[in-house]
């Protein structure tokens, strides 16, 4: 992580960089102070936007070049609408840069979790089979049940838009489930059907 140096810092390191002599004298020639002054905050200022850009080269750290990740990563998502909210749409070039994608139910969980739903499981149907099936242990459908899994949500995250703590040009009364659906069957394998459960 770069260290940051404040305009203080660097009006000393100007100051001590400047040549001996009565021009360069502080006390003969007052204005120098404020020529360092600005010079100095304005390396500041170059310092912190150099550090932002490092930020912004990582997706974890991204916050102003979002448009232009977007661009590269063919997004945003048309899952998430067609208007986004912000953090959303960094969550998403995050996550199309850093998923490795799985069919394992311990993926579709977490999408379900990244999506605010913390309690969220998975019900695997299996089909009755001679020799295998015991009583009380899994969930039995008919022969295709093999091919269907249950996403139970449970219970969301309170983060529903409200006035007073939201900001302008946020949608209120949009339905919650629709990106987290959009999300799960489009990365849910081929010959399954999956059936959302919201609790």
């Amino acid at each position: 992580m770069a260290v940051l140096r404040s305009s203080r810092q660097y009006r000393q390191q100007l100051r001590s960089l400047l040549p001996s002599g009565p021009a360069w004298d502080p006390e003969r020639v007052p204005e120098l102070e404020q020529v360092l002054e600005g010079v100095a905050q304005e390396l500041a200022r170059l310092d912190a936007r150099a550090a932002d850009l490092l930020n912004e080269m990582d997706p974890a750290g991204v916050s102003e070049l979002v448009p232009d990740w977007e661009a590269v990563m063919n997004l945003p998502d048309p899952c998430l609408g067609a208007t986004p909210l912000y953090d959303d749409r960094r969550l998403a070039v995050r996550r199309r840069l850093l998923a490795v994608g799985n069919q394992s139910a311990a993926y579709f969980i977490e999408v379900a979790r990244t999506q605010g739903y913390p309690e969220a499981t998975v019900t695997e149907l299996r089909v009755p089979r001679m020799g295998r099936s015991r009583f009380g242990g899994a969930h039995f459908g008919t022969w295709k049940g093999q091919f269907m899994w249950i996403l139970n949500t449970g219970g969301r995250l309170a983060v529903g838009r409200r006035f007073g703590a939201s900001y302008w040009g946020e949608r209120f009364g949009m339905y919650p489930g629709s990106a987290l659906e959009c999300l799960i069957h489009r990365s849910a394998p081929a010959h399954t059907r999956v059936y959302i459960n919201y609790d």
